[in-house]
């Protein structure tokens, strides 16, 4: 069972600029919840028990988050507000720990990963991008994390979660060839190798990683060799590739659907998803947006 997940959180979310000169883009809310709630959701619900945040000294903000605020609490509970009282202490459960690690140089998600290397120790982790919602609400609650964790299980082999972009995309994301046929959703098939942003006209196909990994701790070692590829940053696929070299690796098909909610076409489309079915306002907002229409 992979109880340990990294969480990259020290870019500097350039694509949501200017919000994001003072708010970290993790912070930016849909709805009534930040974008990294959701993703801790998500992998709190897979099993996960120990959080590991790779941080920046200029996003103190996420760490804060995550921390008890006793004045706040106390001022709730003076004036008796108990729901949102326990709104703020459900953020992490009790049985869940979240910790944060510095990451002084923006060098790259391999090199982010590589810096929790002495939190997880020896133990199997996920990676989850912060900025990416998986959202498996249609999917009667079985969540394609769970569904990546339990083949590991299973298998052993790392599992790299993708999914179908058109081709004139896909020097947009990382890449995987495959060793068969493409899995059908829910799936898993080996992977021959993986590309970063390739031309579309030297893609080895069109599935593009989606932010979602479970990896073993040999990753590590990997990502300690890398050298700077994509970007000039060290890449977390150059180091899936060598990884390929000794172990199976493969490609889970998602079920679900991705909101890249690191750019501001994404956040709108998660938070007219996401706010068209909230408990609280999703009525009233499914009729704004008729009423939109007909406008």
């Amino acid at each position: 069972m992979i109880r340990k997940a990294i969480l990259p959180v020290a870019g500097l979310g350039t694509r949501f600029l200017p919000a994001s000169k003072s708010i970290p883009k993790e912070m930016i809310t849909v709805v009534d919840k930040p974008v990294i709630q959701y993703v801790v959701d998500e992998a709190v619900a897979a099993g996960v028990r120990e959080i590991v945040l790779v941080n920046h000294s200029a996003k103190a903000a996420i760490e804060n988050y995550f921390d008890i605020n006793y004045e706040l609490e106390a001022e709730l509970e003076k004036k008796n507000k108990q729901a949102l009282l326990q709104v703020l202490r459900n953020i992490v459960p009790t049985d869940v720990r979240v910790i944060s690690v510095r990451q002084g140089r923006p060098l790259g998600l391999g090199h982010a990963v590589l810096c929790a290397k002495e939190v997880i120790g020896d133990a199997p982790f996920a990676v989850l991008l912060p900025d990416v919602l998986v959202d498996n609400h249609d999917n009667d609650g079985d969540l394609d994390l769970t569904r990546m964790i339990r083949r590991f299980d299973q298998t052993r082999a790392s599992q790299i979660m993708v999914e179908a972009v058109p081709r004139e995309r896909v020097d947009q994301y990382g890449v995987v060839s495959l060793s068969g046929e493409a899995p059908e959703p829910g799936h898993s098939t080996a992977m021959s190798g993986v590309v970063e942003k390739p031309h579309p006209d030297q893609a080895p196909s069109n599935l593009s990683v989606v932010g979602r990994y479970v990896l073993p701790a040999r990753i590590f070692e990997m990502l300690e060799r890398t050298g700077p590829g994509a970007g000039n940053e060290i890449q977390l696929t150059d180091a899936i590739a060598d990884l390929m070299n000794e172990q199976p690796v493969e490609a889970y098909r998602m079920i679900g659907q991705t909101y890249d909610c690191g750019n501001k076409l994404g956040y709108l489309q998660a938070t007219l998803r996401y706010g068209a079915r909230h408990p609280e306002v999703g009525e009233g907002f499914r009729t704004m947006l008729r009423d939109i229409g007909e406008d």
